[in-house]
């Protein structure tokens, strides 16, 4: 079968070498990560079955890496062009405009988010404390140990802006910003030397790794950042563990990586890491805890290797394992796309056909738009979620609040592209 490389698959175009000419999108960068951005608002919603068939119930990797890296990957069209076209300081101008956009999503969406649990609390007639659900009592009452007052709402207001208050829930655009700053320094680097900073950027993802430090007893040299000013938790998602899966896909699209071959056995190695990654992962724990019921936890095998080997896949500072189960995952996705993502594309005028073409133009769309789209699902699985929390959760119920969130998140990707669109400005006639 026929080798592909980037310079047929994306390096070439326009966006990705800095020459003149209209920005590029590649098709199956948007298709998956508007698949990613439907998964992420099933993930967030409490008491959703839909859950059970997410990618991260069959293995180490889920919609995260799918997100961080396809960011990557969008990062390189929508920023690799500047730093090759206009230079390092305007390339990192513009890097800094993003952050700032991206820092005061966070800071929006965080504070609505606040107010929304808050003005469900208020009427005091529901089973449940929401604001307890995303553990934000800390931020509206402070935290009092022992008599001692740790943190006032103040305080808390402080570490919000300054991202050294950072709750589970609101932890992953503050990892994008953090990869987003880190851009111009490897960009830098890859002028001087392509070896040295693929060296630089596993030297710092392994410096993220904790539970490998401490093996070499090295954990004083870990590198993290405080989630709270009065514990001693710090960020799950750590950046300098996630920009590894993040600068994957942007040298990919560079083509600092070249395209993989397709090739039958390595078609086969990837299947295989995937279908052997079922047996551990949550889904596996299930299977064993049905076979095995009544054991002890100590005597549950999938759960014992887990336990033993967290380092490798833990979510938090990105471990190995989950590297290597998204990869495999990538691969096989990128060759069911097809060149270009030509796979994608709907062949003849038949109803069929008229129907996948929309379905992808849709999902793509949703990808396009993924920050805005982001956000909303945030807000929208909170809602969705309190919603079967009053009206129950019964199988239809949950089919609908899902199909709902599903078309909210499609209709904010179409109200932003058109927005971005500025239809208010006179269309240009042509001289």
């Amino acid at each position: 079968m026929a080798t592909l490389n980037p310079a047929d698959a994306y390096a070439a175009s326009p966006a990705a070498t800095g020459t003149s000419g209209a920005t590029t999108r590649d098709p199956r960068l948007d298709f998956y990560r508007g698949i990613a951005m439907f998964i992420i608002l099933f993930a967030h919603t409490p008491g959703n079955f839909f859950t059970s068939w997410i990618p991260a119930r069959w293995g180490f990797s889920d919609a995260t890496e799918i997100f961080v890296f396809c960011s990557g990957m969008a990062s390189a069209i929508a920023f690799g062009r500047t730093f090759d076209r206009a230079g390092w300081a305007l390339g990192t101008a513009r890097v800094a405009y993003r952050v700032w956009q991206v820092y005061w999503a966070h800071i929006g969406m965080f504070f609505f988010i606040a107010m929304m649990l808050a003005f469900w609390d208020s009427f005091g007639i529901f089973e449940k404390t929401y604001i307890n659900t995303l553990n934000l009592v800390p931020f509206f009452e402070g935290v009092t140990r022992k008599g001692v007052e740790l943190a006032t709402t103040a305080d808390q207001l402080v570490g919000l802006f300054t991202l050294t208050y950072v709750p589970n829930y609101f932890d992953i655009l503050p990892m994008y910003m953090i990869i987003l700053v880190m851009m111009p320094f490897v960009m830098a680097l890859s002028r001087v030397n392509i070896w040295l900073m693929f060296a630089v950027i596993a030297t710092v993802w392994l410096f993220a790794q904790r539970g490998l430090l401490a093996w070499m007893g090295a954990e004083h040299l870990w590198l993290s950042l405080p989630a709270e000013p009065w514990s001693e938790r710090h960020w799950f998602f750590n950046p300098f563990g996630w920009q590894l899966i993040f600068f994957t896909g942007f040298a990919f699209m560079r083509g600092w990586i070249p395209a993989p071959p397709v090739k039958t056995w390595l078609i086969v190695v990837a299947a295989v890491i995937v279908v052997a990654n079922i047996p551990l992962s949550n889904i596996g724990v299930r299977a064993v805890n049905r076979e095995w019921f009544g054991l002890a936890f100590e005597n549950n095998p999938v759960i014992n290797w887990r336990v033993s080997n967290k380092p490798l896949i833990d979510k938090s500072a990105f471990g190995i394992l989950r590297y290597v189960h998204f990869l495999a995952l990538a691969y096989l996705a990128w060759v069911v796309a097809g060149v270009g993502g030509h796979r994608l594309i709907a062949k003849g005028h038949s109803a069929l056909s008229r129907s996948w073409d929309t379905i992808v133009r849709v999902i793509m769309k949703v990808g396009q738009q993924s920050l805005a789209v982001f956000v909303f699902s945030m807000v929208f699985a909170r809602i969705s979620g309190f919603t079967m929390d009053q009206v129950g959760r019964e199988t239809a119920t949950v089919v609908l609040v899902n199909l709902t969130g599903v078309a909210a998140l499609i209709l904010v990707a179409y109200f932003v592209a058109w927005i971005k669109a500025t239809p208010w400005k006179p269309k240009r006639t042509p001289v």
